[in-house]
């Protein structure tokens, strides 16, 4: 297998959940007695916010870029990253990588057309929500993509921000997103719903909902896979 190199840390929830994941399902895939070589390049997440608050795309690239050259000298063949919102300078990082990237959202919107969704509500992180990066190729590819109403974003983008990110999970916080997943089912139709922020997930352990969860670290993860081969 070739060597994957995770730019990890944004944050370090969903770094622990990609590691745990990929580890696991790499022993199941090929033997009880192998686990694969990889390595974490680990970043500040509060570093990647403020530059995309601050709309400081390059000094973002310029940052992430420095993640994939450590990867790269340690070895690794494929990258990627382990959260959405550092997606936004994607296509910027692809051009300077001398390995290939893996992307999450390209992942994600394969899989939306594959399971003939056409109408998808995004859950994720003030960036991922507002700005154009994440839903590009889902307008291309006529699927509908519906984000919560702005005084909700506030909400989500705080809880993301001051619990997710620190590991912390409320049961008050679970139950206000679980209400506007189902505001968005009962008023906008979505059929499913993506959990756009990597820390998503952790919120949504053993939780019913009125929609299908897409998990864009489960996704992602099976793409990597693939570009491991």
């Amino acid at each position: 297998m070739k060597k994957l190199g995770l730019i990890g840390g944004t944050g370090p929830e969903s770094t622990l959940l990609y590691y745990r994941k990929f580890v696991y399902e790499s022993n199941k895939r090929t033997g009880e007695t192998f686990f694969p070589n990889l390595t974490i390049e680990s970043i500040n997440v509060y570093d990647v916010l403020a530059m995309c608050a601050k709309n400081d795309h390059q000094g973002l690239v310029n940052y992430l870029a420095k993640a994939i050259t450590n990867l790269v000298s340690a070895g690794a063949d494929v990258i990627a990253l382990t959260g959405n919102t550092p997606h936004i300078v994607f296509r910027e990082l692809q051009s300077r990588s001398p390995v290939p990237l893996v992307s999450i959202i390209e992942s994600t919107c394969e899989e939306v057309k594959t399971q003939g969704i056409k109408r998808v509500g995004l859950l994720g992180t003030r960036f991922t929500m507002e700005e154009d990066f994440f839903k590009k190729p889902f307008i291309e590819a006529s699927i509908e993509i519906i984000t919560p109403h702005s005084a909700e974003i506030d909400y989500i983008s705080d809880k993301i921000h001051h619990e997710l990110e620190r590991g912390i999970v409320n049961q008050k916080t679970q139950a206000v997103f679980i209400s506007i997943i189902k505001r968005m089912y009962r008023d906008e139709g979505i059929e499913a719903i993506i959990l756009g922020c990597t820390e998503l997930p952790i919120l949504f352990t053993d939780v019913e909902l009125p929609v299908k969860a897409l998990d864009t670290i489960d996704i992602h993860i099976e793409s990597i896979f693939k570009a491991l081969e």
